[in-house]
């Protein structure tokens, strides 16, 4: 069996997919064969190649719902990404396709429909992404992760099926994480999340509550690499050393350093991305989630949306992040164990263990 992979390089497209490759080489066995077709994004390669599948790149024009003298530019591009993946296609022969959606999953979909191998896709927004909705149209399955995003897609093909999530970033061991982070377990812990590239407007704004904040709580942040020294040297204008004083500044967290830092954690602060929502879900904590104002269709605060109504977290707009405000909601939690517990349990309802297996058996299931 030969499987392409494609999707945006994100670690929100990158980390559902490679679960998805796990559970299809256990089901297919060691001669299956997979192959990764994406936009060339650094982090692309290096999270492949962990896997030990191989990355080949195409050109593809990013598409967006709103005027941009870039769209003429990018609309030229589209067609050549097509040929470069007829071509890859050609060579690869796979037996079907498994997209994650993302501009640059566009041109091999296209080139896959052509070619009449099956494609599944997966949106694991609450509100469908242009790149999908595309998609749709050549795909031979559709998986979605919320309920809502069922209507942007034909119902004869899509299913409600939750987000792929990692699973050796579940099962943490609290007391392993506290030695690894320095943290003692007389003060609980906040764990913040910028997404995989970090979050100045989340860093800036946690930064100015440590002085009260580390007085009753301790915090595990990841910066994000370009962010890193920033946040230290804000962090020390106000008086405070990363690594001490219970503030670990971390530029990325691996695997299994994210692992423990979500089971050593009482609560995560995290951008709404549907793979940290999923993963904080998997993990069972609760959440104040700051949905990124510049998510390209709004997709962040839908997801957000979706989870504040059913009580798994608060949310906090970018605009409306002031330190008092973001402070206040923190302590809300922290001081409120019923209401923790609580959040805790409604955004478990968020996790589906096995969708990474029902997709990985639709993949199968079309060839």
């Amino acid at each position: 069996m030969r499987i392409i992979l494609t999707g945006g390089g994100t670690g929100g497209h990158l980390f559902p997919l490679i679960a998805v490759a796990k559970k299809l080489k256990e089901k297919l066995g060691p001669e299956a064969e997979f192959l990764y077709i994406g936009s060339g994004a650094p982090m692309e390669r290096e999270a492949m190649e962990k896997e030990g599948i191989p990355v080949k790149n195409v050109k593809s024009g990013k598409l967006r719902r709103y005027f941009s003298l870039k769209n003429v530019t990018d609309a030229f591009r589209i067609p050549v990404g097509i040929v470069q993946s007829l071509w890859i296609l050609l060579r690869f022969m796979p037996d079907a396709v498994f997209s994650k959606g993302g501009f640059a999953s566009v041109p091999i979909v296209i080139a896959a429909w052509i070619y009449r191998i099956p494609v599944l896709i997966h949106e694991s927004d609450a509100i469908a992404g242009l790149a999908n909705e595309i998609s749709a149209k050549f795909a031979k399955r559709i998986a979605v992760s919320y309920p809502s995003a069922k209507k942007y897609f034909p119902e004869k093909k899509t299913a409600v099926i939750g987000t792929p999530v990692r699973e050796d970033i579940i099962g943490g061991d609290p007391a392993a994480g506290r030695a690894q982070f320095f943290l003692t377990q007389s003060k609980p812990t906040v764990l913040v999340l910028g997404g995989s590239q970090g979050s100045q407007i989340i860093n800036g704004a946690i930064v100015r509550v440590l002085p009260r904040l580390l007085q009753r709580a301790q915090v595990i942040h990841q910066t994000g690499a370009d962010n890193y020294e920033r946040v230290v040297h804000e962090a020390a204008e106000y008086g405070i050393k990363a690594g001490r004083e219970g503030y670990v500044a971390i530029p990325f967290l691996d695997t299994e350093t994210l692992r423990n830092a979500f089971a050593v954690c009482d609560l995560v602060v995290s951008r709404a991305g549907a793979n940290f929502i999923s993963e904080i879900a998997a993990n069972g904590k609760p959440a104040i989630l700051i949905p990124l104002g510049t998510a390209a269709n709004d997709h962040q605060r839908m997801n957000a949306h979706d989870i504040s109504q059913v009580g798994g977290a608060l949310v906090l707009e970018e605009s409306n992040l002031g330190e008092h405000i973001l402070l206040q909601k923190i302590e809300k939690i922290l001081d409120d164990k019923e209401l923790a517990n609580s959040m805790a349990e409604k955004m478990k309802t968020f996790y589906h263990p096995n969708a990474d297996e029902v997709i990985a058996n639709g993949v199968i299931e079309m060839i």
